[in-house]
């Protein structure tokens, strides 16, 4: 606790941005059930048209750094209020072509703030010399787990979709004022084109962030799915879900710091996708909620700081004018999983079942140790 506070003094601007992005996520995620039944699709219709949040995201990779040089030290909070206008329009969301245009809405407010917000945090990295990015992707996670906990509730207690999204959004839009600060100089879209960017320095970072992103979409978008609708639960418990997931990553990530110190980066990614196996495995084969609970907690904790580490990666060893171009790249190579993966978990779920394409998920996480053997040879300059 005496190295958290102060990591989160040092970095409450971005901290409140990552709150705003959990908030939106966290309703989505246990509303998923409800916005399914609505448009009336299949496993594999709905996760193919979760695809449409990475179409919109992939406009994040040109526009976030010119955004962050034109806007400034208001390119935080303005897109934190684009994102809070977004999170309402899924209550409008009841047909498929509407559904599939909100999620792209989605997609790139979200991306631009995620975007902002990681270059945001490795600015004051550089200059506190301190590690702060586990302890805001935390506060993500908590905002996430809460939101999701709220909206279960919302449910249980008979509100509308047209209300539980705005109710949330307007908590997005609180967020907004507190994310001003002083921001470094990006590069120009010149400098840009006279410096290459070190793309393996990008590729390395960019596949770790993937395939723990990928992980935690597929918890997010199925879990509650698999709990009311494999297990015979309730609303209530199917939004405990993503809530366990968000709880248990939030103690992973405020516990990451203090355990990155001990040991080697690389150490505890190849420990925390080992964990991460263990509980995708045990939800899989859950025969109650409260099982899969378990392996959803598990899992949690396990990837929990594998993005992080990915992105603080890219954020150190990037020069200060390129940190933000090169954070975008990581991050929407990262954030692609979050798209990807329930698109290919509903494929998975139509032909198998959510069992095992639940299981399926240890094998994409078990590539993260083969990966982590390269990255010891991977050069460190950009």
């Amino acid at each position: 606790m005496t190295s958290i506070l102060p990591a989160l003094r040092l970095s409450r601007a971005p901290v409140s941005a990552f709150m705003a992005v959990g908030l939106t996520w966290g309703c989505v995620a246990a509303m998923a059930p409800v916005l399914k039944a609505r448009i009336g699709v299949d496993d594999a219709t709905f996760g193919l048209l979760l695809l449409g949040t990475a179409i919109g995201l992939a406009t994040t990779l040109y526009v976030a750094p010119r955004w962050d040089r034109r806007m400034g030290a208001w390119a935080m909070p303005a897109g934190t209020v684009m994102l809070a206008l977004a999170a309402v329009l899924p209550a409008f969301a009841v047909t498929v072509p509407a559904f599939f245009v909100i999620l792209a809405v989605m997609g790139a407010t979200s991306g631009l703030t995620d975007v902002v917000m990681n270059a945001r945090v490795s600015e004051i990295e550089a200059r506190t010399e301190r590690s702060l990015m586990n302890v805001n992707h935390a506060m993500f996670s908590v905002a996430y787990a809460a939101s999701a906990l709220l909206t279960g509730a919302m449910r249980e207690a008979g509100w509308a979709p047209e209300a539980i999204f705005p109710a949330i959004a307007a908590l997005v839009l609180l967020t907004a004022p507190f994310q001003m600060m002083q921001v470094a100089p990006a590069a120009t879209d010149a400098e840009l084109r006279a410096r290459r960017l070190p793309l393996s320095l990008v590729a390395l970072c960019g596949g770790i962030v993937l395939i723990g992103f990928m992980a935690e979409a597929t918890v997010e978008s199925w879990s509650a799915l698999h709990i009311e609708r494999t297990l015979r639960g309730g609303a209530a418990e199917g939004a405990f879900g993503p809530a366990m997931l968000g709880l248990t990553m939030a103690v992973g990530r405020f516990s990451g710091q203090a355990v990155a110190a001990r040991l080697s980066e690389i150490g505890v990614i190849r420990i925390a996708a080992g964990l991460a196996v263990a509980g995708v495995l045990i939800a899989a084969a859950a025969p109650t909620p409260v099982t899969a609970y378990v392996g959803f907690g598990l899992m949690g904790l396990g990837i929990s700081v594998i993005g992080p580490m990915g992105l603080a990666l890219a954020g150190r060893l990037s020069t200060p004018s390129m940190r933000t171009a090169v954070i975008a790249r990581v991050a929407v190579i990262g954030f692609l999983g979050f798209f990807i993966a329930p698109a290919l978990m509903g494929l998975g779920a139509q032909a198998f079942g959510l069992r095992w394409a639940f299981a399926c998920v240890a094998i994409l996480l078990a590539l993260v140790w083969p990966l982590s053997r390269f990255a010891r040879e991977a050069p460190t300059r950009p």
